[in-house]
């Protein structure tokens, strides 16, 4: 009798066991969902631009609106860029995202995204390439508008003043650099009275920007007003004129690019006087590019973004405070 029992308790002992286990091992009735993988270069994180525009497609092509993004940086360098678009094609993403660093030498990775039939989308700056079948979309800037406005400024400012002129260029061969930079050629040439006493890349960081204007004050080099072709060049360019016990906006005027909010607060305090908006809230655009691609729709081959101007006069906390970044 008592091995009888002893039967009966291991098979109900097997049964359960043998229950349990189909329980853990069973197949979800739920599916996944099914996220759109993108692959992002960006340029780096060198400037508040910079890590306002990445934070922006972060949160566009987030996973609670379908997407999984893979990003990445590449430390302003065109070779991990093309590094990264190979392993984008390798990993079968959906779509590539690239804001390049410089405008050429895109064509052979390009041509192996095509090949592989991932659609690339640029942005910010532009590539310049034969074949423009090699992209599918760019969203970006007209920068040499940008560069124009700030020489209308400069004109409507000074009018017939001579001035002496500090250029602090972005990273060579960039969209941005090119377009702002041609626009003060523009310039130069128009207004004989404009002499231009030191022109050099500081790669678009305040670092740089600092250690050019230093050196031009060691130098005793004279000027009056300092091009900066982003702000943070600028901020740069105001610590060293800080430094040497000048006073920005009244001893040299500054000009800028981008719009940041702290350099807008720079302009409230009066120590930039004119900054030209480059607005980098590009990740719900490349989202609303990517949804008309997937519905079969055909969105525009180029998208400038409509962009202001900011000086002291008009400009508000609140204008700031609503602008994003």
């Amino acid at each position: 009798m008592n091995r009888q029992w002893a039967l009966v308790l291991l098979m109900l002992a097997c049964l359960l066991l043998t229950a349990c286990s189909s329980v853990g091992n069973a197949p979800s009735t739920a599916e996944e969902p099914h996220l759109i993988v993108v692959g992002f270069s960006q340029v780096g994180a060198e400037s508040d631009w910079r890590n306002a525009n990445t934070r922006s497609m972060q949160t566009a092509l987030s996973a609670d609106n379908g997407f999984r993004l893979i990003l990445d940086d590449a430390q302003q360098k065109q070779e991990k860029q093309i590094t990264a678009i190979r392993n984008f094609i390798n990993q079968g993403v959906d779509y590539i995202v690239l804001a390049p660093t410089t405008e050429r030498g895109w064509e052979t990775v390009l041509s192996e995204a095509k090949a592989a039939g991932i659609p690339v989308i640029i942005v910010d700056r532009m590539i310049e390439i034969k074949d423009s079948d090699l992209f599918t979309c760019w969203i970006g800037s007209d920068f040499r508008k940008e560069g124009a406005a700030a020489v209308a400024w400069m004109e409507q400012r000074f009018q017939d003043q001579p001035l002496r002129i500090v250029h602090l260029q972005g990273n060579i061969g960039s969209t941005a650099q090119i377009g702002r930079t041609d626009s003060l050629d523009a310039g130069l040439m128009a207004h004989p009275q404009w002499q231009l006493v030191f022109r050099g890349s500081g790669d678009f960081t305040q670092a740089k920007g600092q250690e050019l204007v230093e050196a031009l004050i060691r130098e005793n080099t004279a000027f009056d007003l300092i091009f900066s072709e982003n702000d943070n060049m600028a901020y740069g360019a105001i610590d060293a004129l800080k430094k040497a016990g000048l006073t920005p906006g009244e001893d040299v005027t500054i000009l800028s690019f981008d719009a940041s909010s702290t350099a807008l607060h720079m302009i409230l305090d009066g120590e930039i006087s004119f900054d030209a908006e480059c607005n980098p809230l590009h990740g719900p655009r490349v989202r609303a590019i990517i949804e008309q691609l997937e519905a079969g729709r055909t969105p525009p081959k180029y998208t400038f973004v409509e962009e202001a101007v900011f000086e002291r006069e008009g400009l508000t906390e609140a204008i700031i405070e609503a602008r994003g970044y």
